[in-house]
C-alpha cells in the first residue's frame, strides 16, 4: 500500500460460535469518535420468549443487576452500557460498519445512510490497489422516492487484480443451521468445512485467511497487512418488516450480509462510500442531528458490475503484488 493512514480507532468483531465477542477498542485521546465505556456488556438475545435479558454491571464499588432489552432495529445482538442498561447497536458504535438498510459508521465515527439502487453496485472503497463494491438488493417502496436497500455481497480487487467474492446465497425460507454464504476467488468457487475455525488459504496469495467464525453464515477475510473484513448472513425477517414496513412477503429472497471493515494501510487519496471518510482531508458534511444522515451522489459511487472499477471516485491501479505474509498476526 502507499502512504499509511493511521486511524485512531481499531476495532475487530469476531462472532464466534453465534456470540459476538469485542476484541478490541482503542482511541487516541484527541478523537472525536464516540468512546465505548469499559464496563459494557455485549447481549445476545434468545430466539425465543422474552426479550429482556439480565446483566450484570460491576465496578469498584459494587455490582448491579438489572434486565436490559436490544433496540428494534438491533433486537438480536447489541451491548449494553453500565450501570445505566441502556442498550446500543453494534452499528451505531463502532466505524468500520455497514449494516441494515445500508447504514454505515464512517472512520470519523458519525452514522450515515447511503441507499443507493437495488440490483446495482457501488463502490464503498477504491484505493491505489484495493478496491471494494457491494451489490444492493432491494424492495421497492411505492410509499417512498427509493427503494429499501441491502448488501447482498461483496467483490473485492486487490494486488495484481485478484477478485474474491464474498456473498450470500438467494433462499426463501431462512433457516440458522444452513449455510448461505458463496465465496469464489478468482473464478474459482471456494468450499470451507462448516465447522467454526475452518481455514482457507489460496496456494497464489498465501497472505490471505478466510475463517469461518461460526459453523455456517459467518467468515472472517484477512489480508495480512491490508484489511480485515467478518460478513455475518441474516435474514430480513416477518417481525423486522412489520416494525420497519419493508412490506416483505414470504415469496422475497432478502437475505444480506452484515459487515465490519478494518483497513491497515490506506492511502491518503482514498475514496467510496466508506473510503472517504478514511482521509485524513475528510469533512463531513452531512446533518448529523437528522434521524437518518442520508449520503447522496450515487451516480458518482455507481460501478457496472461486481468487480469493475469504473466508478468515478475510482483510484484503484492494481499491479501490485501482495506482500507474503503467511503469518497470522496478533489482533
Amino acid at each position: 500500500m502507499a502512504a499509511l493512514l493511521a486511524r485512531p480507532w481499531t476495532v475487530l468483531l469476531l462472532c464466534l460460535s453465534g456470540s459476538l465477542i469485542l476484541v478490541s477498542v482503542s482511541a487516541t485521546n484527541n478523537d472525536k469518535s464516540p468512546k465505548l465505556p469499559s464496563n459494557f456488556q455485549l447481549i445476545t438475545t434468545p430466539k425465543f420468549g422474552r426479550r429482556d435479558v439480565l446483566i450484570t454491571c460491576v465496578d469498584d464499588k459494587k455490582k448491579q443487576t438489572c434486565a436490559a432489552t436490544c433496540p428494534n432495529r438491533c433486537r438480536n445482538k447489541c451491548v449494553g452500557i453500565c450501570p445505566s442498561c441502556k442498550t446500543y447497536c453494534l452499528c451505531d458504535l463502532f466505524p468500520g460498519m455497514a449494516c441494515g438498510d445500508p447504514r454505515f459508521t464512517g472512520a470519523d465515527g458519525n452514522i450515515f445512510y447511503f441507499h443507493g439502487k437495488k440490483d446495482q453496485d457501488f463502490c464503498i472503497l477504491s484505493d491505489s490497489d484495493l478496491h471494494i463494491n457491494a451489490h444492493f438488493i432491494g424492495k421497492h417502496n411505492p410509499e417512498k422516492s427509493r427503494d429499501f436497500t441491502w448488501i447482498q455481497a461483496l467483490g473485492i480487487i486487490f494486488g495484481n487484480n485478484h477478485r474474491l467474492y464474498v456473498g450470500v446465497e438467494k433462499t426463501v425460507t431462512w433457516d440458522d443451521d444452513v449455510d448461505r454464504i458463496v465465496i469464489t476467488f478468482d473464478g474459482e468457487c471456494i468450499e470451507i468445512p462448516t465447522e467454526t475455525k475452518a481455514e482457507w488459504v489460496p496456494v497464489t496469495v498465501p497472505s490471505l485467511f478466510i475463517t469461518r467464525t461460526s459453523d455456517t453464515n459467518g467468515i472472517m477475510v484477512e489480508l495480512r497487512g491490508i484489511f480485515t473484513i467478518t460478513a455475518n448472513a441474516v435474514p430480513i425477517t416477518k417481525e423486522e418488516s412489520e416494525i420497519h414496513n419493508y412490506g416483505v412477503t414470504p415469496d422475497d429472497s432478502l437475505a444480506h450480509i452484515d459487515l465490519s471493515f478494518k483497513f491497515h494501510s490506506l492511502s491518503e487519496d482514498v475514496h467510496g462510500v466508506l473510503g472517504q471518510t478514511y482521509r485524513p482531508d475528510y469533512v463531513n458534511k452531512l446533518d448529523v442531528r437528522k434521524k437518518m444522515p442520508l449520503m447522496t451522489g450515487a451516480a458518482s459511487y455507481s460501478s457496472s458490475s461486481i468487480f469493475a472499477t469504473d466508478c468515478t471516485v475510482s483510484r484503484f491501479r492494481g499491479k501490485t503484488e501482495i506482500a507474503m505474509v503467511t503469518k497470522k498476526a496478533d489482533n
